[in-house]
Parts: C-alpha cells; sequence; structure tokens
C-alpha cells in the first residue's frame, strides 16, 4: 500500500465522521433518540481511529536508533490495535448499555424529521469516504478477495478504514431502522433495539480488526507466492546451490526482513560467494523493492545441511522448516 493512498483513505474518512459526528449530535439534542446518540459516539470513535492512524504513521517514520536498529515501522500496527481493542470497544459498549436502557425505559422520539435529516446526509457522507477507501485498496489488492486482502495486508490502515466505514453505513441503516420503527409505531422499545444492534456490530468489527492487528504486531512473515518468488530468485544466482532456510518477517507495512541460509559450492572463493550474495540480493529487491533488509548466510552442501532443507511457504503462511536457529550474516 502507498504511503500517499492509505493517507487519503485516513483523511477523507476523518474529514468524513467530524462533520457527521456534529450534526448527530444536534439531531441525538433535537430528537432524544438513544440510536442517533449511540451513532454519534461512533463517529467520535471513528473520528479518534483515524487520528491515532495518522499518528501511527508519522511515528513510524522516525529513523532508527541504537534501543531501535530495525525502526519504528511496527508503531503503525500498535496504533491500529488500539483502534480496534479501545476505541470500538468502548463504542460498542456504550451503544449496548445506552440500547437496553432505552428498551427497559423507552421514550418516544422527539422531532423525528432531524433524525431522518441527519441520517440520510450522514450517510451520502459515508458512502463517498467508503468509495474512496474501495478505490485505495482496488490498487493494491491485486485480485485478491476482500476477505483476503483484509487478512493479508501489511499495511494495517486502509482494512481498518474499509471495516470502519463499512460499520457505518450498516450502523446508520440500523439507526434509520429503528427510528423509523419507533415513529411509526409510537414505540421507543425499537429506537433502543436499533442502539443494541449497533453496539453488536461495533463489537464484532472490534474482533475482526483486533485478532488481524495482533497478528501484525507480533510479526507476520511474507506470503507463500512472495517467499516462493524469493526462493527462486535466490536459487537461480550462479553462486547459489540451493536453499537451506529461509525466515521472512514485515517489520513495517513498508519493510521485509529475510534471512536465509543458502548452500555454496566448496570450490566457490570467498570473493565468488560475496559475488553471490550480493548478486542474489539485488534480484531480490529489484522484485520486491520492501525486501529492505537481507541477511544471507552461505554454508558448504553437506550432508548436515542437507537434511535441514525444508519446504516453503504453506497456504497458512507459515513456512515448515526445522532448522535450528544460525545467525544470519551479509
Amino acid at each position: 500500500m502507498s504511503a500517499e493512498g492509505g493517507t487519503k483513505a485516513i483523511v477523507a474518512a476523518l474529514a468524513a465522521n467530524l462533520g457527521i459526528a456534529v450534526s448527530k449530535f444536534v439531531a441525538f439534542v433535537f430528537t432524544g433518540s438513544s440510536s442517533m446518540l449511540a451513532e454519534s459516539i461512533h463517529s467520535v470513535a471513528d473520528s479518534g481511529n483515524q487520528g491515532l492512524l495518522l499518528l501511527g504513521r508519522k511515528r513510524s517514520e522516525r529513523t532508527r536508533t541504537p534501543q531501535h536498529p530495525f525502526g519504528y515501522g511496527r508503531e503503525r500496527y500498535f496504533y491500529a490495535f488500539v483502534v480496534a481493542v479501545v476505541l470500538f470497544t468502548v463504542g460498542a459498549a456504550f451503544s449496548l448499555y445506552e440500547g437496553i436502557h432505552k428498551i427497559t425505559d423507552p421514550h418516544h422520539v422527539e422531532s423525528p424529521g432531524w433524525a431522518f435529516g441527519v441520517l440520510i446526509v450522514a450517510i451520502v457522507m459515508e458512502s463517498f469516504s467508503f468509495r474512496t477507501a474501495i478505490k485505495e485498496s482496488n490498487q493494491v489488492r491485486n485480485g485478491r478477495s476482500w476477505v483476503q486482502f483484509i487478512r493479508r495486508a501489511k499495511a494495517p490502515e486502509l482494512p481498518v478504514v474499509l471495516l470502519e466505514d463499512l460499520g457505518a453505513l450498516v450502523g446508520l441503516v440500523l439507526a434509520l431502522f429503528g427510528v423509523s420503527m419507533a415513529v411509526v409505531t409510537h414505540n421507543g422499545v425499537w429506537d433502543g433495539i436499533g442502539t443494541v444492534c449497533i453496539g453488536v456490530l461495533l463489537g464484532l468489527i472490534a474482533i475482526i480488526l483486533a485478532i488481524e492487528t495482533k497478528s501484525l504486531l507480533i510479526g507476520e512473515g511474507a506470503d507463500p507466492e512472495v517467499e516462493r518468488q524469493i526462493v527462486a530468485a535466490l536459487e537461480s544466482v550462479e553462486e547459489v546451490d540451493h536453499l537451506i532456510h529461509i525466515r521472512t518477517q514485515y517489520i513495517g507495512p513498508e519493510e521485509l526482513l529475510i534471512a536465509a541460509k543458502i548452500a555454496v559450492d566448496h570450490d566457490d572463493t570467498a570473493a565468488q560467494v560475496a559475488q553471490g550474495i550480493d548478486a542474489a540480493e539485488a534480484k531480490i529487491r529489484a522484485q520486491f523493492p520492501e525486501a529492505r533488509l537481507i541477511y544471507l548466510e552461505p554454508a558448504l552442501d553437506t550432508p548436515a545441511t542437507a537434511g535441514t532443507e525444508s519446504t516453503v511457504g504453506t497456504e497458512s503462511g507459515e513456512g515448515t522448516e526445522n532448522a535450528p536457529e544460525t545467525s544470519a550474516s551479509s
């Protein structure tokens, strides 16, 4: 995901949510609708989400230090995780509380015209934000399904904004349904039901985002197909006999670490081995610019090393190698 594309989607979502939050609060003041209050909190939470994503992106750009030699790329994962666990959870808990309270103590919706007007305008604005997120995601989705994109994306911003905007649109429809039913039936319980549904929706989104961002925060490797292409690039170099084992990990959305042990011919000189390593690194970086850190350790192709050779990349994104850890050197 390009930095420019991700930022554009975040800013579009932030602008939409700030405007929507203000209008929803105004509608709540005039109507007393719990659905409108829940949606107001929802939009405030979404605005905070985008603010945290922008903050994480900015902090991730800091240069590396002796204490953090690989830089601060994972700051983006951390703030995305905060978005999932804290803000979405708070929004879900508040909506559930408010909805249950309204069901047990229902009140008529006053001045429903305000609620209908604001909800319709909000749906239009959220649709614009959602369209922007979809457009930016399509540029980096590479033919994957939406589920695969959200599960496998290494940059967290677009999946977060996509799920936020989808949740916001569905939440607006639920709020519109709750207010409409409360007005038609003259029963405020429907307003509370709509609010509870919004809370459940936010809770589900929080769980999905927490699971995906937690995986990124712990450290994910390259996708199986990417790893296979890296291996192919390594083994295409004349000085590399074959791969013994490889490990990859994203230390930031746009920074991939590659550590591999490669078998070389015992008759090769040190200069030839070094030349082969340089050629392998150049081939990998030409194909994958995000591979900024590459550590290749040469080893003689002996029966001992041959026994550690393993299959690379499975559908779950995990290698099956059981080779002992070695210190990587370039």
